[in-house]
């Protein structure tokens, strides 16, 4: 272990059950070795009698924590009782109460940022609850620093809201009530290595996510949120999480900010209106206001909507300003290419394709990109790239799939298969670097779990393409960009060898042999098709 390191143990609910927690502790330093800290978030006392003569014997002194614990304060009424002073206090030899909220900075220089309890529900706040402008307080204390970079680790009893958002699933919580939006808005500004919360009892250890805008900010570190179950859990969650970190004041910044390869968006980028609003003091809690990336993005929803006099009003596309071939609507649609269709997208034939396999996904309303795409419309998009992958494996093919926002008017995702023995999924990215290279254009990386909308704003040009690996690659389309640059590509001795098709407009087919192509797709794809099944 390098020079600096700290061995960290944190815990998530203790419910005052401090000789299973502390003798688990034992067992873990016997095995592993001597642990620096021990940090605890979520309820550390019990209400039960037997907890209270538990905690007695370490007051006393006749019991002794193994090592420094740190704790927060009340998260209920009933457990206020055990801390004599909200500022922060020890309360007997070893543990310690860190306050209502602060930083501590160890002589390590390793910085915690706290907050104790759980979001205000209403006014006069409780003595176990926080309040927007104790979470403003806290940001100030530390991101109004020019020089300020983020803090180590940050803890919390309650989940910050919509941290599952882009990383992996997340079980056994209610996603309508689990968390605070003061907290996500806390963990965005103070951007901690680590955050710990729990309350839940659940584990949920997400991907990490960065805390930058890819091509748009400089790269900085990386948020790991872990959220711990309770000891007394029958589920044999995990309650304790051990973990080695060297101080951010102690490292080199090429070292700080790594990206590690599962690495994704953060969680509350999409959230400013949501932090708006608590800190103009409109409490999640007073109105139910849920942040929900599955409803349409930045609206408020009100919690129990819904029924006959239910007044959200579905966003409705924009109107094409002349005929559009794409919408569904449209009399201009060929409707004999529709292979399937959705609630919010469709798939159809390409006109000209490069096989009879290659499709478009189209939404049904109009709209120019995906980064113009409502939220239920890109859930969409992503099942169909889900059955249109696990179609085309089955017939020995990879998919390929690319969008141009530059002179067209309607989303266009041309989705064409590759078959397996024409090339690898590295040879077909090779293809578009190389190719992109030679007429003189960039073609960037986009790390996995990305979001376009990150990335450019609407209204912007761009092409990218997503291989099945689910590698991105993006080009900022700034003056000029030559239309069938993405079918060329797939057209060339290098991946199709089909150059003479690179125009779509020398691959005409005649009607009746579309139509056989839409049939034959129809009746191979029909298993994998979401719209039948779901």
């Amino acid at each position: 272990m390098s020079a600096g390191t700290l061995r960290i143990l944190a815990c998530g609910d203790v419910e005052g059950k401090l000789n299973v927690l502390f003798n688990r502790v034992r067992s873990i330093q016997k095995k592993s070795g001597d642990f620096d800290l021990l940090l605890c978030v979520g309820n550390f006392f019990g209400t039960s009698a037997e907890a209270e003569l538990e905690w007695e014997e370490y007051k006393s002194g006749a019991k002794k924590a193994p090592m420094q614990t740190y704790i927060l304060g009340a998260n209920a009424q009933e457990t206020k009782k055990y801390y004599s002073n909200v500022d922060g206090c020890e309360l007997t030899e070893n543990i310690t109460y860190l306050g209502r909220k602060g930083v501590f900075t160890g002589a390590s220089g390793l910085q915690i940022a706290y907050l104790s309890g759980t979001e205000a529900r209403n006014e006069p706040a409780p003595a176990f609850c926080f309040t927007a402008e104790d979470v403003t307080n806290l940001k100030s204390s530390l991101a109004d620093s020019s020089k300020f970079k983020g803090v180590d680790l940050l803890l919390t009893s309650q989940w910050p809201r919509g941290v599952w958002q882009y990383g992996n699933s997340v079980e056994d919580i209610d996603k309508k009530l689990c968390g605070s939006v003061l907290i996500a808005d806390l963990a965005s500004t103070l951007k901690p290595r680590y955050h710990f919360a729990a309350l839940e009892g659940a584990n949920y250890e997400r991907l990490p996510y960065r805390n930058h805008m890819i091509l748009q900010e400089n790269a900085q570190h990386v948020t790991r949120f872990i959220a711990l179950a309770n000891i007394s859990n029958t589920s044999k969650k995990k309650y304790l999480y051990a973990f080695n970190i060297v101080p951010m004041s102690s490292m080199e910044s090429t070292e700080l900010v790594k990206q590690p390869l599962d690495v994704t968006e953060s969680p509350y980028a999409k959230m400013a209106k949501e932090f708006q609003r608590s800190k103009l003091g409109e409490s999640a809690s007073d109105t139910q206001f849920f942040f929900d990336l599955s409803k349409r993005e930045g609206k408020k929803r009100l919690s129990g909507e819904g029924g006959p006099h239910q007044s959200k009003q579905a966003r409705k596309p924009p109107k094409p300003t002349s005929p559009c071939w794409f919408c569904l609507a449209s009399p201009e649609v060929e409707k004999h290419l529709i292979i399937s269709i959705g609630t919010h997208c469709y798939i159809a034939l390409a006109k000209g394709s490069l096989s009879p396999d290659h499709v478009l996904i189209l939404p049904i309303g109009h709209y120019q990109s995906m980064v113009e795409l409502p939220s239920e419309a890109i859930e969409e998009v992503e099942k169909c790239k889900v059955a249109l992958k696990k179609f085309y494996k089955s017939i020995g093919k990879r998919f390929v799939m690319f969008e141009r926002n530059y002179k067209s008017q309607h989303l266009q995702l041309q989705v064409v298969p590759v078959p397996i023995q024409c090339c690898t999924t590295e040879d077909i990215k090779e293809a578009y670097i190389v190719q992109a290279e030679e007429q003189q254009m960039e073609l960037l990386e986009i790390p996995e779990h990305s979001d376009l909308k990150q990335i450019i704003q609407p209204g912007s040009a761009y092409f990218y393409v997503e291989l099945d690996n689910e590698e991105k690659l993006f080009h900022r389309i700034k003056k000029q960009f030559p239309l069938q640059f993405g079918r060329e590509v797939l057209a060339s001795e290098a991946v199709l060898n089909i150059p003479d098709k690179a125009n779509w407009r020398e691959c005409k087919y005649s009607r009746e042999d579309e139509i056989e192509f839409a049939k034959s797709f129809r009746e191979g794809f029909q298993p994998y098709d979401f719209s039948l099944l779901d």
